[in-house]
């Protein structure tokens, strides 16, 4: 994202409008610039503010004859009023800021607007997640915090590491080169995202090293991690998850319960078969 400098009054009105905190007031200049190393392309700034198209030199002068005679003249607070904030044209690595960012487009790898996966919400139609199984999400960079692709690396290694299946139908994990491995594109690694989650199944048993390891990396990464956890109930309603969690210090509630009224999804191969 741009702010055009011949556009912009400095007015400000733009700067609590983004979520990283990447537009300032540039002193030497008079204008609002972006720091382009921390905006995320998540275009809030520029779907997020009305726009008027006022004569730039016309509000500038107005607002230095007010500051002569000591009042204010602002716009009201939700307007760009000369229009000054300018999408730029994205091409990759840079592109894929916006794609994890912005939740009016979708993935390219899974169709899916904003983070780009459904996560195990839909689980009784997908059945990503199976008896004896324990599926998590781990979700980078919210609330307004964002990541960068390689602190994600670092985690998505560690996790590999401990024999942990990465979900295919995943945004994160169609950037990687090796899953197997948890490696992620090295031209992507700089860049920062507004969030996102990778998605992780592997054996109850291994339930606690996962949490342990995704403990430790939280405190070195600069980012925010989240976690959910799922698993599938018994016939009778009952999981084994819920006393692993509790034995790991983790208090546990029913966050989402799925009834199993959907249409169990079936695969292509499946399809080819049947045909």
């Amino acid at each position: 994202m741009k702010i055009d400098p011949h556009k912009c009054v400095a007015c400000g009105n733009c700067l609590p409008v983004c979520p990283m905190g990447a537009i300032h007031i540039d002193p030497g200049i008079g204008r609002a610039t972006v720091n382009e190393d921390e905006c995320v392309e998540c275009f809030a700034c520029y779907r997020g503010m009305s726009k008027e198209h006022l004569n730039p030199t016309m509000v500038r002068t107005i607002r230095g004859i007010a500051k002569f005679f000591r009042f204010r003249f602002d716009p009201e607070p939700d307007i760009c009023p000369t229009d000054a904030i300018v999408p730029q044209e994205l091409s990759w690595p840079r592109i894929v800021r916006r794609a994890f960012s912005d939740p009016q487009v979708p993935h390219e790898s899974t169709g899916i607007h904003g983070r780009g996966t459904a996560e195990v919400k839909t689980n009784d139609v997908t059945n990503r997640v199976k008896e004896g199984e324990a599926g998590f999400v781990v979700e980078f960079g919210r609330p307004g915090v964002g990541a960068h692709f390689r602190d994600i690396q670092r985690v998505t290694t560690a996790l590999a590491h401990l024999g942990v299946e990465f979900e295919k139908n995943n945004p994160v994990t169609s950037l990687m080169t090796d899953p197997s491995r948890g490696l992620i594109r090295e031209d992507i690694l700089n860049e920062k995202i507004l969030s996102a989650i990778v998605e992780i199944k592997t054996a109850l048993e291994k339930v606690p090293s996962v949490l342990k390891e995704i403990r430790k990396l939280s405190r070195e990464v600069d980012t925010v991690i989240s976690i959910g956890v799922s698993t599938r109930c018994d016939p009778e309603g009952n999981d084994a998850l819920r006393g692993i969690l509790e034995q790991e210090g983790y208090p546990t509630y029913r966050g989402k319960t799925n009834l199993g009224l959907g249409r169990v999804s079936r695969t292509l191969s499946e399809t080819n078969q049947r045909s």
